[in-house]
């Protein structure tokens, strides 16, 4: 019977973590439907038996490569989280964004999004924990637009929720074409102009 993570040695949770990388890293290249167990094991190190220790199946490694995959995305943008209660905090936010593209020669595109369009049609299991995953995105985006509207820099109709949206649809969709084009000028286009949504609905003089 496979094991739960939390009950794991530290030895355990090592092998585990190393099987869940190097199913997430040949998903990311190749895709989902076409990475073995094999795969994940020659790539790994790990024996069939400590696979199957772990994962029941493909669909339980497939569970644990979106949540991997999600902290990946999200735990190097929760410093950034903090910081979007003002304009200047969305625009380290953004240039945060579009230089980790310049890094990746705007290669591979969102890694969460990515399995949503292999799962989401498929795999109804696997369409609600990646909607979740992007629930984490969005809250970690409104938390921080949250604390502008509570401190009264935005105007008071403002919901917090549905600028988050703006910003995350922005990204996906600017990401997406940055993909395709190699080159960052879509990605910046796109959230340029949600962040000068967001500023029309400034309560200063600065909004319209």
């Amino acid at each position: 019977m496979p094991m739960k993570p939390g009950t794991l040695t530290a030895k355990g949770q090592e092998t585990r973590r190393r099987i869940v990388a190097a199913a997430a890293r040949l998903m990311f290249e190749n895709g989902v439907a076409d990475t073995t167990i094999e795969e994940v094991r020659a790539r790994s190190g790990a024996s069939n038996s400590q696979i199957y220790h772990h994962f029941a199946d493909k669909a339980a490694l497939v569970r644990a490569v979106i949540e991997f995959q999600t902290d990946a995305v999200l735990e190097p943008q929760q410093c950034l989280f903090t910081r979007l209660d003002t304009m200047e905090g969305l625009r380290e936010w953004r240039d945060f964004a579009v230089d980790r593209q310049r890094e990746l020669n705007c290669r591979g595109g969102c890694p969460i999004a990515s399995l949503t369009s292999q799962l989401a049609e498929h795999d109804e299991a696997a369409r609600l924990q990646l909607a979740h995953s992007f629930r984490r995105w969005s809250a970690g985006l409104q938390a921080g637009i949250a604390a502008m509207h509570a401190k009264g820099v935005l105007r008071p109709g403002v919901e917090p929720e549905a600028l988050a949206t703006v910003l995350l649809t922005a990204l996906q969709g600017g990401l997406l074409l940055a993909q395709l084009n190699r080159d960052t000028r879509p990605l910046e286009i796109a959230l340029d102009a949600a962040l000068a949504h967001i500023e029309s609905q400034l309560a200063g003089p600065g909004g319209r």
